[in-house]
């Protein structure tokens, strides 16, 4: 069948969790380590900074997503707002991010499955994971968000229990002898700011990475069932949410294990409980980031699926990413988007461990150039209105342009640390060659048009 209409099937509670899995997922559970090595303590601070950021990006995509719901909205805001280049970038690079994110998200699916089966190459779980997540996303958009609820709810479930747990051990000594650990690991090792400001500023890359994914609510307003409820109602929800499970979290880790000792095989969570000589509660956790995974590559297969059906409506993709099934599903872009990731497999196949940090480098780019679009869209976008509709928007972005421009200058110096490190100065070649690319590749597209 050739319909290209996708079906409404996601409610609140579905759009609610589909951001939360695609924000805590592998940035936290495995990036982290990174950002500790950075910054020390202090990356609870770095966390605090990127999650006030990424709310205002939220709250710009949600002024825009409320007040006109479009399927794969932010390439069709920038569209819209800014010409027909802007929205052709924007759309390729989000995919192009997702893509990475998705890489990034399988390869730390094969370490963790690593844990229980240390004989068995990567590889043979990035290419299972694959199949898994392509099925999922082959069945309609209330399947998918169901399963995207469930696994969310579990991860964010255990990571309250873990913070409770930790609370027990830092204030009881739970697990520990009745020793209770207290927070001086907090300053103890060098202070809180070890490495002084400049670290936790350095750290502030691989902190955004943590937040890359938050702005999938802006491609739910085609498939929301009511987007002006339920949009505002997720936006409004998730950051908090976000924060605490975040800056909880490390506060915790950093609390019972002295930063300098938090290494990068493995989770950071999974480590801290080994240290406590809690050997369950390890391969319980492992379960947790296992499904953390799974949750965030589901996300991430659903999100460039909508854009590109959104983007071949446009003319900006190929035609055949348009085609939906029955089930209302864009196969299409699913089947695509598994073949891609078949690269993770190869790269497991391959790869050097140092690869997280760049393939995390490289998305951030991307995201980073994402969110500044969206950003700009914004402005664009009030640009069009009167005082008066001004003065009627509903869910309205605090502080409107001025907010965005406070934004765009601090993704502005995001994309400036990527030069900065020698370890991703990589990435941001390549992310200004793709944007080369895109710039190239628009001529045609203009011309066939």
């Amino acid at each position: 069948m050739t319909s290209s209409t996708l079906k409404k099937g996601l409610s609140t509670r579905h759009i609610r969790f589909m951001a939360l899995g695609s924000a805590i997922g592998t940035g936290l559970f495995y990036g982290s380590a990174d950002a500790i090595k950075m910054a020390g303590p202090s990356v609870i601070l770095a966390y605090l900074i990127g999650g006030a950021v990424a709310y205002i990006i939220m709250r710009a995509l949600g002024e825009m997503s409320v007040n006109n719901p479009q399927a794969s909205s932010f390439s069709r805001y920038a569209q819209d707002y800014l010409g027909p280049l802007a929205g052709y970038i924007t759309g390729w690079t989000y995919c192009f991010e997702i893509l990475i994110v998705a890489i990034a998200d399988v390869t730390a699916f094969g370490i963790y499955m690593g844990f229980w089966f240390p004989d068995v190459p990567h590889w043979i779980w990035v290419l299972s994971v694959v199949m898994i997540i392509g099925a999922i996303n082959l069945a309609t958009v209330k399947v998918f968000g169901e399963v995207e609820f469930w696994l969310s709810l579990f991860k964010v479930a255990t990571i309250i229990i873990m913070i409770v747990a930790g609370i027990g051990i830092i204030v009881w000594g739970l697990g520990n002898g009745g020793q209770p650990t207290g927070i001086s690991n907090l300053w103890a090792n060098g202070g809180f700011f070890p490495n002084g400001w400049i670290g936790m500023m350095l750290s502030l890359q691989v902190v955004m990475f943590a937040y890359g994914g938050i702005e999938i609510i802006g491609i739910t307003a085609g498939e929301a069932k009511d987007p002006q409820t339920s949009i505002p109602r997720a936006i409004n929800a998730v950051p908090l949410r976000i924060l605490v499970f975040y800056v909880g979290t490390l506060f915790v880790i950093m609390s019972i294990y002295p930063w300098n000792q938090v290494g990068t095989n493995g989770s950071p969570f999974v480590l801290t409980f080994q240290h406590m000589g809690i050997a369950a509660a390890a391969a319980i956790l492992n379960f947790v980031v296992v499904t953390a995974s799974l949750s965030a590559i589901n996300s991430d297969v659903f999100g460039v699926g909508r854009m590109l059906h959104g983007m071949a409506e446009q003319g900006h993709a190929p035609k055949v990413f348009a085609n939906v099934s029955r089930r209302g599903v864009p196969w299409v872009t699913v089947m695509a988007m598994m073949a891609a990731m078949l690269v993770a497999v190869y790269l497991n196949y391959l790869m050097p461990e140092k690869v997280f940090l760049v393939i995390a480098s490289l998305a951030t780019f991307a995201t980073v150039w994402v969110w500044i679009m969206i950003l700009f869209s914004q402005i664009g976008f009030r640009r069009t209105l009167s005082a008066e509709q001004k003065k009627e928007l509903a869910f309205a972005l605090p502080g409107g342009p001025f907010t965005a421009t406070v934004g765009i200058l601090f993704l502005v110096f995001i994309i400036g640390l990527i030069g900065y490190f020698p370890d991703t100065r990589v990435s941001l070649y390549v992310g200004i060659a793709w944007i080369l690319l895109l710039l190239v590749s628009w001529q045609w597209v203009k011309r066939r048009k």
